[in-house]
């Protein structure tokens, strides 16, 4: 009986311990990375903040790595020392598919989970993406584009072809425009990473006249719509259209205010959040074959693609947005 009451209060004691501890299925020796561009745009510090969130709610380590400005090759480098110091697992950003598909399919080979986020790699053996179905964020464009044009009109974009992300919001609004051929994409300018060069160019578009006349101007990425509408309203061009991207707290006070006339929203915030959520998931339970082609495989465990939401954000809700808090 003694030896029964003794394991009894043992067996209470470890249930204790366990209620203490959580008996904790992760640990902060298990680190993940965020890779991306341009970390000093708001973009990527709530992308973060949603990264270090999920982070804190299971207890494991949260990295932030990769170049402040537009450097696809520094973000690669960024990513091999990623890999060098072996995390748990990685979500990158992929400036340039090209020059990270083999990086990414080396860290898989060896065993390292790495999913894309925001701007994907869809040629790599990454496990999933997760964020903008961006082929349909230019098509929701395209559509406000084409209402606001009436089907007739010179439009010029700001991007940054070859972003992969990009690219793919540039033929969703194609994909529109294509049944509308009185609307005129006249130019994709190259940003290049730098509102300023957004700047200068919308100077030398507006003061177009005649047939050659800029009705619509369009920014694909994030720091191109402010410094368009700064140029609009300098010249009073107020019979332009002008539509952006993202949901930081300047450019949802210039739709308030009509300078823009929409931008269509993302949410960076839950990519990261749910980006490290997955990673920590593979990591606690690795396939045996890790490693394969799961884009391609019927049979994969993941899925290929988490979409994380967009919507057009124009003068009718705005104040929704702006009460939130957005980015």
């Amino acid at each position: 009986m003694r030896n029964c009451k003794m394991s009894l209060a043992l067996l209470a004691i470890g249930a204790g311990l366990l209620a203490s501890t959580g008996c904790q299925r992760y640990s902060k020796s298990e680190t993940y990375y965020l890779i991306s561009n341009n970390l000093k745009l708001n973009y990527w510090k709530t992308a973060n903040d949603g990264f270090v969130k999920a982070a804190a709610d299971i207890g494991v380590t949260a990295r932030l790595d990769g170049p402040d400005t537009f450097d696809p090759q520094a973000e690669e480098a960024a990513f091999e020392k990623a890999v060098a110091a072996k995390p748990s697992g990685i979500l990158i950003s992929v400036a340039d598919a090209t020059l990270m598909t083999a990086e990414i399919n080396t860290a898989i080979a060896a065993g390292i989970p790495v999913i894309t986020m925001d701007s994907d790699a869809p040629g790599s053996n990454r496990l999933m993406f997760v964020g903008t179905n961006n082929l349909e964020a230019g098509r929701l464009g395209g559509a406000r584009l084409v209402f606001k044009l009436n089907g007739k009109g010179n439009v010029a974009f700001f991007s940054m072809p070859g972003q992969p992300n990009l690219d793919e919001r540039l033929k969703g609004y194609k994909d529109v425009l294509s049944s509308h051929p009185d609307i005129k994409v006249v130019e994709v300018f190259n940003v290049k990473g730098d509102a300023g060069s957004a700047f200068d160019e919308a100077q030398r578009l507006v003061a177009k006249t005649g047939a050659d006349k800029i009705d619509a101007f369009v920014s694909l990425e994030s720091t191109s719509g402010k410094g368009i509408a700064d140029v609009l309203r300098r010249v009073s061009a107020t019979d332009r259209t002008l539509i952006a991207m993202d949901v930081d707290a300047d450019t949802l006070k210039l739709v308030n205010l009509g300078e823009i006339d929409s931008t269509i929203s993302q949410r960076p915030y839950t990519m990261g959040y749910v980006g490290l959520k997955q990673l920590a998931e593979i990591h606690h339970a690795l396939p045996q074959h890790f490693g394969t082609d799961y884009g391609s495989d019927p049979h994969s465990p993941y899925p290929v693609f988490i979409d994380t939401g967009t919507a057009l954000v124009d003068q009718t809700n705005v104040d929704r947005f702006m009460k939130s808090g957005s980015e």
